[in-house]
């Protein structure tokens, strides 16, 4: 149900391979929104979606790497895609959550609070992609893209 009509306009354009391209100013410019608002606000928060800035330890730093992405609510919960903008390999921030079992998160530019992370695997990632295609067709053409590469789907939970 998109009530936005800038939600409506990125779904649109969402599913046009062009699209893909637009990573290298889109990334930058979401790096740079993000640090002029203090975090709370993002290109996908001007288009109208729902994003999450997560904040996980990296695997082989230690070190906390934070990354804003489109998310797909769900109750109480989170799905994320590890879609990489239809790039045959997987994002970086993926194989971090698939290594850690918490983590933080910001929604839609809120206070941060802790999540559980859990990796969507087995019978229940047919239904959870079904759903997250529905909320964002344009995986439905990064899957191609990608050349079939299987995306991690991760769900978050807070922790209360």
């Amino acid at each position: 149900m998109v009530r936005n009509p800038s939600q409506r306009l990125a779904r649109l354009i969402a599913v046009q391979p062009w699209a893909m391209r637009g990573a290298g100013v889109v990334l930058p410019a979401e790096r740079m929104l993000r640090r002029l608002t203090g975090g709370r606000r993002g290109v996908l928060d001007l288009a109208g979606l729902p994003s999450i800035e997560i904040t996980v330890v990296g695997r082989k730093s230690g070190q906390p790497r934070t990354t804003s992405l489109l998310c797909v609510p769900d109750g109480g919960g989170f799905y994320l895609v590890g879609s990489n903008w239809g790039k045959p390999q997987h994002p970086a921030w993926s194989a971090n959550l698939r290594a850690a079992s918490t983590a933080t998160a910001r929604f839609n530019g809120s206070s941060a609070f802790p999540v559980s992370v859990a990796e969507v695997t087995g019978v229940d990632r047919k239904r959870v992609w079904d759903q997250v295609v529905e909320f964002w067709p344009g995986y439905e053409m990064e899957y191609k893209l990608a050349a079939g590469r299987e995306f991690r789907i991760f769900r978050l939970d807070r922790i209360a």
